[in-house]
Formats: structure tokens, sequence, C-alpha cells
């Protein structure tokens, strides 16, 4: 009777709260990063966009909400309730990739309006790159959902892998300059560089985190993380590339 009281109580004690912390810490960020440039715009009516931009802008800012669900479901030993509710996950990061892809033809489209086409054609590999890897790395967390240590450092990693754009909104909000009359609508390539740096430190808090408690770091933060990593600084150079340019005017001929 008293081993088994003593199981029941250890069952019931809730889980480290590091992930649902960190996940409450990438809807902070998306909301504070699109506060000045979208959220605020949008209730003084004064933000115009096509419909695209819109749904994906709910879609991924409720992302991070329903990771921060998550992870408080599974740190309250709530894990049934969690497997439960992973179908909207599902559902929620396939419309993610392809709302994200059609947002970012959208920009280029609108890029190429103002005259600025290859502009707009080469900062599309930012966006583009992101969902995808971001999609890959839901995609790996599903597979190996059983691996409850992979699934929750795979599901951080691609979270903090789409924050890089809430993050350069406040650069361009309190940072950048003012934009010059006549000057391109689309932000040289190299500027998406150091909002992605500071995403990724969700990546490294998760790596000083498994230090700290398990004395090691989980190897799935040195491969998919450092996949994130080269993917952010090799875009940078393959933006200018035939390759990129022809896998760029592939998409925007798809998407009509």
């Amino acid at each position: 009777m008293g081993s088994n009281n003593m199981a029941n109580t250890a069952a019931q004690v809730p889980k480290p709260q590091f992930h649902f912390y960190a996940a409450i810490g990438t809807v902070l960020t998306a909301f504070l990063g699109f506060t000045p440039t979208y959220f605020s715009p949008l209730v003084r009516g004064s933000f115009s966009a096509h419909p695209i931009i819109h749904l994906h802008g709910i879609i991924f800012f409720s992302w991070t909400m329903y990771f921060a669900f998550q992870s408080w479901l599974v740190a309250n030993n709530k894990t049934v309730r969690h497997r439960d509710v992973g179908l909207i996950g599902i559902s929620m990061a396939t419309a993610m990739l392809f709302l994200g892809l059609l947002a970012a033809v959208d920009s280029a489209k609108r890029a190429a309006v103002a005259g600025f086409a290859q502009d707009g054609i080469r900062f599309m590999i930012v966006p583009v790159s992101g969902v995808l890897m971001f999609a890959l790395l839901v995609g790996l967390a599903i597979f190996f959902v059983k691996n409850k240590d992979l699934h929750k450092r795979l599901m951080l990693i691609a979270t903090a892998s789409i924050l890089d754009a809430a993050i350069a909104r406040l650069f361009l909000t309190f940072v950048a300059p003012p934009p010059e009359p006549g000057a391109s609508p689309v932000p040289p390539l190299f500027v998406a560089t150091p909002p992605a740096m500071l995403a990724d430190l969700f990546i490294i808090a998760g790596m000083i985190y498994d230090w700290r408690t398990r004395r090691r770091v989980h190897p799935v933060y040195f491969f998919a993380g450092g996949a994130v990593l080269a993917i952010q600084l090799g875009r940078v150079s393959f933006a200018e590339t035939l390759s990129w340019n022809a896998v760029a005017q592939w998409l925007l001929h798809a998407a009509g």
C-alpha cells in the first residue's frame, strides 16, 4: 500500500518546466515582434495586405500559443490530452508550410510591382528556406513522437527557427533608419542574419538546460540546430546563384 501511494504521488509531481517557459518565451517574442508592424496597425485600421498575409500571420502566431499549450500539458503530466490534440499541430504545420510559401511569393510580387523584382527574388530565400526547415523539423518531431526527449527538442528547435521574422520587425522598427525615397522596399539580405542569430538563443538555452540537468547536451541540438544555423548563414550567398533564381522563378510561376 505504501509503495503504491509513493508511486501515485510521484506520478502527480509536475515535470521540469523549462520547455514550457521556453514556449512562453516564443509566444512573447512573436507578439512583441509583430505588435509594432502588424497587431498595432491592424487595431488602428491602418494595415492593408493580401488575405494570404493575414492568414499567414494568424496561423504562425497561433502556432506559438499551441506550442505553449502542448508544453504546459506535458509539464503537468497531461500526456494523454497532449497526444489527443497532436493532430491539430500536424494540420497547423501543414497550413504554415503552404501559407509561408504563398506569403513569400506575394512579397516578391509586390517588390516586382515596385520595380525591384530581383531584390524580391533574392529575399524570397529567407521565408522559403525558413518554412521548409520548420516543416522538416516538425515532420521529424512527429516521426519520433514516441521518443519524448527527441520530440520535445525538435519542436523547440522548429519553433525557434521561425522567430527570426518577429525579431526582424523589432530591428526594422527601432534600429533601421527610415527608408529613403525611391529606395527598394526589400531590405538587404544580410539584415536577416542578426535576427536569426537572436532566435537561435532559444536553442542555446535548451543546450544549456541539458548541460545543467543531464551533464550532456542532447545530440539533436547539434544536428538539427546546426542545420538551422547552416541555412541561416548559407542563404545569403546561395540567393545570388542561378540555382536559387531558377527555384524562385518556379515558385512564382507555380503560385500563379
